[in-house]
């Protein structure tokens, strides 16, 4: 069973993926959504029939002082309609304050182009945060 890392956003949703051991994490792709969650379920829809998943780990964008942003409160509505259609998939939450940062920190160190930037900041954000996620699993069991 894999793991799904979500990088939700109003037009742009970040998508990563573990190997089937979950030991390491690829960038899967970026749904372009326009601020329609349902564009994202059917894509999600897709993946689930590619691969078999068991935990959605989603990025919570809290402010730098750990307080619940106005972002936050979109992506738990994105959270509960996941819940909704995917009774059967564990969700957990991540903490994704600069994951943002630390993308644009990767694509800088390797020359990625301005024009490309956009489509794959959000694929790398979803890396980091199902990362992020694998260290703190690992860290518990050790």
């Amino acid at each position: 069973m894999r793991m799904l890392g979500i990088d939700y956003g109003d037009s742009r949703t970040g998508i990563a993926i573990t190997d089937s051991l979950n030991i390491t994490v690829q960038g899967l792709e970026t749904i372009h959504n326009s601020g329609s969650d349902r564009v994202i379920l059917r894509r999600l829809d897709e993946i689930l029939s590619e691969y078999e998943i068991d935990t959605f780990v989603v990025g919570m964008p809290l402010n730098m002082n750990g307080t619940k942003s106005e972002r936050a409160e979109k992506t738990e509505k994105f959270i509960h309609k996941l819940k909704c259609k995917y009774n059967k998939i564990k969700i957990q939450t991540i903490d994704e304050r600069l994951t943002t940062v630390a993308a644009h920190k990767t694509m800088n160190f390797l020359d990625v182009k301005k024009n490309k930037k956009r489509n794959i900041v959000d694929t790398i954000s979803a890396v980091y945060i199902l990362e992020t996620y694998l260290k703190l699993i690992k860290k518990s069991v050790d």
